[in-house]
Parts: C-alpha cells; structure tokens; sequence
C-alpha cells in the first residue's frame, strides 16, 4: 500500500468511526413494511381478553408501570421510555422494538413490569398480551427529575406536553370520515420502532407503521420536548381504497362549556375544556381566523377553505386559573397544539366537528386538513408537518387576539331588545391594539352569511379591560344557523385576527335545556 492509498484509507476509517455506524433501520423499512401491507386485505387486529376490556377507568390506572424499570434507565440518554398496560380503552396490544447501535431488538411483554391492583387481576393477564403503547419521559425542569412528555396509545392517538403542563388534547396520525353519517374509520399504529438516542441528545426518532381498512402509512416522528414539544412527522400512505374525507394531521380535544356558553346545572365550575377555539392561517390570504368552540345540541360541522395553509390549530387561550377553578383538572395549564405543513399542501380547507357532549370525559372536538384533491385505490401520498404542543401564542401572529367571547339573548334589556337576535361581545387583546390609544379610530367590519340580519354592531375601548371590544347584534334567518365574521380595522387595514362563530338553530341560548 503506497502512502498516498494508506492516508485515504485512513481518512475514511477515521470519519466512520467519528460518525458512528449505518443505523440498522430507518424510515425505508417502514415504508416497505407499509407498502406490502397494503397490497393484502386488511386483518383486524387481536384485541384483549374481555375482561381487560371491561376494566373502569378507575381500575385501569391502578394497573401502575414501575418507572424503575423503564427502558434504557441507567444508561447515558436522556430519554426513558415507559410501557403503557392494555385494557380499559387501550384495546388492542401494539408490537414494540428498540433500535441500537447492534441492531433491531423485540420489546417482549413482560407483566412483571407492572404492579396490580390485586393478585387475581394479576394472575388472569396472559404472559403474551403485549404492551398498548409507551410514553416518553425527560428531564424537563431539573435534571433529577424525570417528565412524562409524550404518550403513544390508542388508535393513532398521541399526545404531548410542554414545561409545567398537563396532557389535555391528542393529535392523530390520520382521520378517516370523521363526522360523516356513514360512521368513521380509526386506523392504528400496529408496531413502533423506538431508536435509542445518543448520549446528551436532545432529540429522539420513533417509527410507526399504520394500518386500517381504507390505508396504510409508515411514520417517522422526531421528537424535540421542551419548553414547548415539537414532533417533526413524515409520512408515506398507501390506500387501498376511496376516503370519502381524509383528514390530515388531525387534532382532538374537549370543549363541555366555556364563557360563550351556559353552564350546565349544578356546576360551580366557570368553564370546563381543553380548548376554546381553532386557529388557521391563511399565508397566502394573510388572514388569520379564530373560531371559539362549542358543544353544540347537535354534531355540527365548519368548512374552512384557505387557499395556502400557513397552519393550523386547537388553542387554549384561557391561562388563568380563575377561569376554571379547578385544582385537580388544572385546565390552565392543558397545552395548545399547532400545526404547521412542512411543504405547500396545495387548496382545501380545515375542518371543525364539534360533537355534542354531555361530559367532561368525552372528547368531542376534532380539527384537520382536508385536500381538495380527493383520493383513490391504489394512490401514495407523502406527508410532512410539525406539530408543537405548548403554550397559546403562535409564533408569527402580528394582529390582535380574541381572547373572550360572550352571547346571549338579544331581546333581553341590556342586549338588544331585538327579538330572536343574539348580542355577540367580543374581547380583543395585543397585537397593533395594545400601543394604540383609546381614542383612537378603530372601526369594526362584520358581515352574515345567507339571510341573517346584522342589526348593529360597534367597537369600543373598555377602560376597565385595558382593551378593545367588539359588540354586535344579529338575528338568523328562521330555523337556520347563524354564521359571522368580524375584525377591528383601522384606516381600512385589519388591526386583528378574523373573528367567525357558527351558531345552530338548535343551540338556542335563549331556550337551552342547559338552563
């Protein structure tokens, strides 16, 4: 070997060695997985014995992980993963790997992971039933404190928090028909790959592969927790058949009551949710639309079409305790999440399905992109996005924020004394707003769709908020919905976001059974 040979050689065993070896899997072996898989009929899974199935709410949490036995605990990274128990709602086991320096490794059930409520329960649950998902745990706030931070389990749910808060709402790796009348579809994730990160990495990759009778998808998410979570997904889906309505990058939450809706009787709680209201960006339009929720009387559905989907997301915008009052839930401190494409999704729009509820326990909120372009048997698509679960404000958002919605009866002394009109009051905050003085000329723009009437409407500084209100009157057409949009504006040029409600004829506040 001439000198010359020898120091190339040695040059590149020297940058193998620096970067470490190939890692043994990756995003193209969930990709094959998930494209064989579509090509074969669709197997149901196996779901868990009966009487795990049975179990309440209360019993499956008893069923408690030992964190000493989490994988990877003792090691240098700074994640540890814990395995969440099958039963209650968890129904089906998923099939878990770890993926090392050496290669890819099973996760085998292991009950003795476990303490149960009582040894019988203990004795019943088969040596092989397999885990129903994991969660993620990290050193958040101090660094001899472990956090739980992101939870895999269930369908394609997966849910996440920043510093200081507490899980609230779930993302889903797709939405098949949800809210449509035919019933929906709810693919899961049947086998993950967990890659073992680095010593002092901040970032850990997980794969899954999904699977449902309409499709399958091979999923990458790389995982960054922190003050807020950040999940960077990439997806590769297969159909096997027609989707009536794809819903991509799909959100769910809980909305029971907030201060735009009456408080069921006995409750001493002010409000009661996850999130109180949707917001998009248009980036083409510029535009960006709050929408607060409702828990309606009847499922109802909002079509939001934007012509380039800067993102899009379910907030909770209420930080306050004194909104809840709540010690236990502590619903100030439920996470925001914000979607954000991580390439031009081209035309379509976001969806709102607000399902009526008369619990806490129910999620009855979901949010998601459906594509103009519809989908057929036999198409691949690829997907990529962010999804952050974290506090409320959205980074890039330069207008005022409406922070308070408040409706009631329009033919009440104080609200109008219109009959079948509802009074709208509406709080903003920040944004242009916030350096403007109380004189200054801010005007409001509202306009209804079909035959609903606009009876007044005006903007006003309200001293004691330290801020700008809204105040409109409108009456729907009989026995139609009422839908509204309205900004403050200020030389002809929106000063905040795009305020819309949709109210059904059947969610009458002057008439609910709520009362």
């Amino acid at each position: 070997m001439t000198l010359g040979n020898f120091r190339i050689f040695f040059s590149t065993f020297a940058l193998l060695v620096l970067s470490g070896p190939v890692s043994a899997f990756g995003f193209g072996d969930v990709v094959d997985r998930a494209e064989t898989l579509a090509k074969s009929e669709y197997r149901a899974p196996r779901p868990a014995p009966e009487f795990l199935r049975k179990l309440s709410y209360d019993d499956y949490q008893s069923i408690r992980f030992r964190p000493e036995a989490s994988l990877w605990r003792g090691g240098d990274t700074r994640f540890h993963v814990m395995m969440l128990p099958t039963g209650s709602f968890y129904r089906y086991p998923v099939t878990l790997h770890q993926v090392d320096r050496e290669g890819v490794h099973a996760l085998n059930f292991d009950k003795s992971l476990f303490d149960y409520p009582s040894p019988e329960l203990a004795k019943r649950v088969p040596a092989d039933l397999g885990y129903a998902g994991f969660k993620l745990t990290y050193p958040l706030s101090k660094s001899n404190v472990r956090n739980q931070f992101l939870v895999f389990g269930g369908a394609s749910y997966f849910r996440g928090v920043g510093t200081g808060q507490r899980f609230g709402l779930s993302a889903r790796g797709i939405a098949v028909d949800t809210g449509l009348s035919s019933g929906e579809e709810f693919p899961i994730f049947r086998e993950f790959w967990l890659e073992r990160p680095k010593g002092g990495s901040d970032v850990m990759v997980v794969y899954g592969l999904l699977d449902g009778p309409s499709l399958t998808g091979a999923y990458r998410f790389e995982v960054h927790p922190g003050k807020a979570l950040t999940l960077d997904v990439r997806a590769r889906l297969f159909f096997r058949s027609r989707i009536t309505q794809l819903g991509l990058a799909p959100l769910t939450s809980m909305f029971f009551y907030g201060e735009n809706s009456i408080r069921p009787r006995g409750q001493w709680r002010p409000e009661v949710h996850d999130s109180d209201g949707l917001l998009i960006h248009d980036k083409e339009t510029g535009e960006w639309l709050w929408r607060p929720l409702l828990n309606p009387s009847e499922l109802q559905m909002g079509f939001h079409q934007v012509k380039g989907l800067g993102g899009f997301g379910l907030l909770q915008r209420d930080p306050e305790f004194a909104r809840f009052e709540d010690t236990e839930a502590r619903y100030d401190l439920r996470p925001s999440a914000w979607v954000k494409p991580g390439e031009d999704w081209g035309s379509g729009e976001v969806v709102l399905v607000e399902i009526p509820s008369e619990s806490e326990i129910n999620d009855n909120i979901v949010a998601f992109w459906k594509p103009r372009q519809e989908v057929s048997a036999g198409e691949t698509r690829d997907l990529s996005y962010s999804v952050a679960f974290g506090r409320p404000d959205v980074p890039g958002s330069p207008l005022a924020r409406a922070v308070r919605t408040f409706v009631g009866d329009g033919a009440q002394p104080g609200g109008g004394d219109a009959e079948g009109a509802y009074r709208f009051v509406v709080d903003f905050e920040g944004g242009p707003l916030a350096h403007m003085k109380p004189d200054a000329a801010v005007v409001s723009e509202v306009t209804a769709s079909g035959d609903a009437e606009i009876l007044e409407h005006f903007a006003e500084y309200v001293d004691a908020r330290h801020g700008w209100r809204l105040s409109l009157l409108a009456k729907p057409a009989e026995g139609k919905p009422l839908e509204l949009r309205a900004s403050l504006n200020l030389d002809g040029k929106p000063v905040s976001e795009t305020w819309t409600y949709q109210l059904g004829p059947k969610n009458d506040l002057r008439n609910s059974s709520r009362q």
